[in-house]
């Protein structure tokens, strides 16, 4: 995962701390200055091997003053970094550093080109000191500074790489910016890797908000069932989120999830499932076809024979002080397509006592509201959904697919 190219851009091409060479050459006596100055213009054309002989010309006159010497060594940093000899353009700019003679404005071009080379060759643990050190001094371009949690993340330092890249994201955001693809990338990769599942999912979540790519979306529904406290009873919710995504496409995983429907029982929308799968061949072919038709045959019984029992369960649920029955019912209506009656009694039920799963209730009277068109409503309803197993965290992607269309 790069975040960036900067560091080749900047070692690109003539090096920073060259044209400062190029302006103290034209001062110095010709014998140094001279050759000098072709060695600037080597540089600009790209020939090192040229500008390196002309540093070399320069560097045999006799009498060397300090400043003459500086300028020498600048030069020949120069050269190594634009011919990607970075180990020693690091030293000679190191030196150059300690010496005490570089010019405040220079120094924070060399911090860059520090960071930079470090990240070039690798030496990951290099590069934060480096930044912190473009950054104290001023050194502002997004492209250096984003080098500290690149060189975090490369190096393995996965624990720095999210604090610093989470901090960066939570200021971002803070200020009505939206972070980059990559910054998100970095930051949830990383979490994956410390096996922070919670970390992990809510990333997952700001990456559909700001990126709705399918991958991401498959990825933050796979997390849903990984965060701690998730319920297996949402496994049909999980389910039916993959569905009208469109990526549930295998054969296993639709014999379950309409295995699932009807356990609850909820045959209405096990026949629909069951139905679209054979409908688009997804079942009923191949060598479990035999079995997957004995599922269909079952679905098709069970829906017909339920369908009958209707009118007298909705009786006594509505005379019942359990809100259970209401709420079976009324998702079991709603498994038929009779929304109207579904949410009726899913509203009845949470006005009742003794429900097992209020939050999910709430869940599934969004769905309803959902399936029956009613956009504004099934929002409203998805964002009362708390909890800590799953339902808050299913009712929050459906917010999330509604709002991107």
């Amino acid at each position: 995962m790069t975040r960036l190219n900067a560091c080749a851009a900047l070692l690109a091409g003539v090096a920073l701390s060259a044209f400062c060479g190029a302006a103290n050459a034209q001062t110095m006596r010709p014998e140094v200055g001279k050759p000098l100055q072709r060695a600037v213009a080597a540089m600009r054309a790209g020939n090192y091997a040229a500008a390196n002989a002309a540093v070399n010309e320069a560097s045999r006159a006799r009498g060397l003053t300090g400043e003459e010497s500086f300028v020498i060594q600048e030069l020949r940093g120069s050269i190594a970094q634009g011919s990607k000899n970075y180990p020693l353009a690091s030293k000679i700019f190191a030196d150059m550093l300690a010496s005490g003679r570089v010019p405040a404005a220079e120094q924070v071009k060399l911090y860059a080109a520090e960071a930079s080379m470090s990240y070039q060759m690798r030496n990951y643990a290099a590069v934060p000191g480096w930044v912190q050190k473009y950054s104290a001094g001023g050194g502002r371009d997004p492209a250096i500074l984003d080098l500290r949690i690149q060189s975090y993340y490369d190096g393995k330092d996965y624990k720095n790489a999210a604090l610093a890249e989470a901090a960066d994201i939570k200021a971002i955001t803070a200020a009505r910016r939206v972070p980059t693809e990559t910054q998100l990338q970095i930051l949830v990769n990383s979490q994956r890797e410390l096996g922070d599942k919670a970390g992990f999912h809510a990333t997952m979540v700001q990456l559909v908000t700001y990126y709705p790519k399918a991958l991401y979306w498959e990825n933050l529904v796979g997390s849903v069932q990984t965060t701690p406290g998730y319920s297996t009873r949402l496994d049909l919710d999980v389910y039916r989120f993959k569905l009208a995504q469109g990526t549930l496409t295998k054969p296993t995983d639709l014999m379950e999830m309409t295995e699932l429907a009807l356990q609850v029982p909820l045959p209405g929308e096990a026949k629909t499932i069951v139905d679209g799968a054979f409908a688009s061949g997804a079942l009923g072919t191949g060598p479990e076809a035999a079995r997957q038709q004995r599922l269909r045959d079952l679905v098709n019984k069970t829906y017909a024979s339920e369908l009958k029992t209707l009118p007298g369960r909705e009786a006594e649920a509505q005379g019942s002080h359990d809100g259970n029955l209401a709420a079976s019912l009324g998702e079991e209506y709603a498994s038929y397509g009779q929304f109207d009656k579904a949410i009726g009694l899913m509203q009845l039920a949470m006005k009742k006592d003794q429900l097992r799963h209020p939050e999910e209730t709430k869940l599934h009277l969004g769905l309803i509201y959902m399936r029956a068109g009613h956009k504004p409503q099934a929002i409203a309803t998805f964002r009362t959904v708390g909890g800590k197993e799953g339902a808050a965290d299913i009712a929050r992607l459906w917010i999330l697919q509604l709002s991107h269309g």
